[in-house]
């Protein structure tokens, strides 16, 4: 099972679920921790091959390849065994990818969305960045690599915070893990392609950096195509909303999900 961590409010039944994006892990909601837990049920997960959840009980599962159908697995499994019907999920960067599968697979242990620094499109940006890392994994070293596609994907002065801190996590991942996520990222084009296109029936609030400009232009079409979607941009932020502007960030969400 995924290394987790859970704090319990006394007086409410609501859970708020974080799930990281791949090369992070938990400690990426380190901001966001202190002022949720006022408010509602947290639990914090690991990634399988990330954070906590790299200890002796993944070494066996190393070999296995990793799909996204498998990831939200691995989330059921854990709000199953903590017996949660039904929680919200917040989710950054590629893990947007993981809880809008989950949502798909399971609509019913879902109560709202929140995507930050959502990925719902590689554009030709993106397919390139992908390309040129798939043509240097066997000759560059996996961390070196990281730390390029990280740059690019975050790019200025004030996303520096949020880059040292993926790439510091991201040193945790075997090889073989950054590999296998590496691929998993290569492959999902189609998958998002039946995103857009198909409208799921779940609140969802996107929260996008101005300066996220590799995901960003997909998500307003994407916000202006969903009933169900909404969007909220913030100014002078890239691609990790909830480190690079935590207050705005903890205000915007919290006030979304407590209207619930």
């Amino acid at each position: 099972m995924l290394s987790y961590t859970k704090y319990i409010h006394e007086n409410s039944n609501t859970w708020v679920t974080f799930v990281h994006g791949a090369g992070g892990s938990s400690i990426i909601w380190h901001k966001q921790v202190r002022e949720f837990k006022k408010h509602f049920n947290v639990l914090l997960l690991d990634l399988k091959g990330h954070g906590a959840s790299v200890s002796s009980d993944f070494v066996e599962e190393l070999n296995d390849l990793y799909t996204f159908d498998s990831l939200a697995e691995d989330i059921i499994e854990v709000v199953n065994y903590e017996k949660i019907d039904k929680s919200h999920f917040i989710g950054i960067s590629l893990g947007t990818i993981i809880i809008r599968t989950l949502a798909e697979k399971h609509p019913e242990r879902v109560q709202s969305m929140v995507m930050g620094g959502a990925i719902m499109q590689l554009g030709f940006k993106s397919r390139l960045i992908l390309r040129m890392g798939m043509l240097l994994k066997k000759v560059v070293p996996y961390h070196k690599l990281y730390n390029v596609i990280t740059f690019l994907i975050m790019p200025y002065k004030n996303h520096k915070e949020s880059r040292n801190l993926f790439i510091k996590e991201s040193k945790k991942l075997y090889k073989e893990e950054f590999l296998k996520w590496f691929r998993l990222a290569v492959e999902i084009n189609p998958m998002l392609r039946f995103f857009r296109s198909a409208e799921i029936k779940i609140p969802t609030l996107y929260i996008m950096g101005e300066e996220d400009y590799l995901f960003l232009p997909a998500i307003r079409k994407i916000a202006d195509k969903h009933s169900s979607s909404n969007l909220f941009v913030v100014q002078d932020c890239g691609h990790v909303v909830n480190v690079e502007q935590p207050k705005l960030y903890n205000n915007m969400v919290i006030g979304y999900l407590s209207g619930f």
